[in-house]
């Protein structure tokens, strides 16, 4: 298994190498300190399994860079391992292509299972990015709950335009080329669609979605 990563730590790198081991034995990891390097490598003639990249290193172009590195090594993989929480970042990965993100505040355990996640065709993205803000987790709860209470489920724009996308009956597939997502990302904001309106399958959440669509 062929390994790129990308972060201008070299303490944290060693540490991902050692980790990473644990997933295949076999593994063989390139390194870049910079995005410049990372996108040497991308574009080289070693074909990557996987490719871990960190946001802000230096010459980082933004997230277009890993559009670009998701489209040069194309079928690899790219995700980003980033010390930001911030559900903005999340979402401008996945929408950029990345097939996950995981913060680095995270467990051995957890950051192993994403990865595992992810090379099983999955899309990994934190629980907080899913749930809503982490500065207000007792509103997220509630709105989850749904029922008679009064209060609307708090939906950003991009799943409320997912949910009107449901309840024309699109699928995730027609849904990522009608708003310029990547299927992954679609699936996401369907399963953040509803947990935020307690319900369990599209069925329902197309139902409930009268209750907040005009």
């Amino acid at each position: 298994m062929n390994i790129l990563i990308g972060d201008d730590h070299l303490l944290f790198r060693e540490g991902l190498c050692r980790l990473l081991t644990q997933l295949s034995a076999d593994a063989t990891f390139t390194e870049a300190g910079t995005f410049n390097e990372a996108l040497d490598y991308a574009q080289g003639e070693q074909e990557f399994d996987l490719i871990l990249l960190d946001l802000q290193m230096p010459n980082w172009p933004g997230f277009a860079g890993i559009q670009e590195i998701c489209e040069i090594q194309a079928g690899t993989p790219v995700v980003i391992i980033s010390a930001s929480e911030s559900q903005s970042d999340v979402r401008a990965a996945l929408d950029a292509g990345a097939s996950g993100y995981i913060p680095k505040s995270s467990s051995v355990k957890i950051m192993l299972s994403a990865l595992n996640l992810v090379f099983s065709g999955g899309i990994y993205v934190p629980p907080a990015a899913i749930h809503g803000d982490t500065t207000a987790p007792s509103s997220a709860t509630t709105s989850a709950s749904g029922g008679g209470g009064g209060n609307s489920p708090s939906l950003t724009q991009r799943q409320r335009d997912v949910l009107r996308c449901l309840r024309e009956g699109k699928s995730n597939k027609q849904i990522a080329y009608e708003l310029g997502l990547s299927e992954g990302t679609v699936k996401i904001h369907v399963t953040a669609v509803m947990r935020s309106l307690g319900v369990r399958n599209r069925t329902q959440a197309v139902i409930a979605s009268a209750d907040i669509l005009p």
